[in-house]
């Protein structure tokens, strides 16, 4: 009975000074937590572990639906692929992205990589993973279009960069039954309706919107057919004798010095007199 109480009370203390020790560590800011400095081997395989254990053991509650293999189901969540996975997973001929090369761990490139579990790949989607840069999805997805996504993960390696472009252009684009974040396009002025109703702007043209690119799946429109026709903006000169700034890659110049107004002749006034002078 000794003996087991001196082995809990030994143990506990090894427990307790290791646990001291780990929050000494921590708190120092000796271990660098910088994405461009790798985990040591110890630390990076004990958090791989960590994570496939933590997500295997949801994941296999899950029951996958069994017609993953409906090419309405592929072709859905190929659009939302395209428009919500590829700047760090890629996709068939892709180059890497700044946000693929700047993440660390590394994000897969999952047009090379095949999927053995479809419900593991449904619940990262869903859920992501803390500190490593994938968002939860099933925050703005419902779990049938996550489904849709795994669905078409599965046919993701078999395909090169033309059948690849040739799925998403037949898709329905970033569409997810609501929440989808566009683009930001200049050239779509919906943003500006109300707000800059009844304002006229001379010397600006803007009832016609330039040609510009759209996200794939975005719904077919008049790009001529401008929010801001009949509107004009003024343009105000630069007095360059005041200090300004200017756009990158303009040439050296000398900014012009203030220019003195023209002297305006003064007029004797009339006072209803003659006046002579002498020369």
């Amino acid at each position: 009975m000794k003996s087991h109480t001196r082995h809990i009370i030994v143990t506990s203390a090894v427990l307790g000074v290791l646990a001291i020790g780990a929050g000494v560590f921590a708190w120092s800011g000796i271990y660098n937590i910088g994405a461009d400095d790798a985990h040591t081997k110890p630390v990076y395989s004990m958090l791989q572990m960590a994570r496939e254990r933590s997500i295997t053991a949801r994941a296999n509650k899950l029951h996958p639906p069994p017609n993953l293999t409906d090419p309405a189901l592929i072709r859905q969540g190929a659009g939302n692929y395209n428009a919500m996975c590829t700047g760090c997973h890629l996709a068939p001929g892709m180059a890497e992205t700044e946000l693929s090369k700047g993440l660390y761990p590394a994000p897969p490139n999952l047009s090379q990589t095949d999927v053995q579990d479809a419900s593991h790949h449904f619940w990262v989607i869903k859920h992501g993973i803390k500190a490593s840069g994938m968002p939860a999805w099933g925050k703005s997805m419902s779990d049938d279009y996550i489904w849709n996504m795994v669905a078409f993960l599965q046919e993701l390696p078999k395909l090169n960069a033309e059948q690849y472009k040739a799925i998403v252009a037949s898709s329905g684009g970033h569409s997810h039954g609501g929440g989808e974040t566009m683009p930001h396009d200049d050239g779509d002025a919906d943003h500006h309706d109300g707000a800059m109703e009844g304002m006229h702007m001379d010397g600006m043209d803007t009832g016609a919107s330039k040609p510009h690119a759209h996200p794939a799946g975005t719904p077919v429109h008049d790009d001529s057919a401008g929010d801001h026709a009949g509107m004009t903006m003024e343009a105000k000169p630069i007095d360059e004798s005041k200090p300004h700034s200017h756009a990158p890659g303009t040439p050296a110049h000398k900014d012009n010095a203030p220019t003195a107004p023209a002297a305006t002749p003064i007029k004797p006034a009339d006072d209803g007199h003659d006046h002579q002078h002498q020369h």
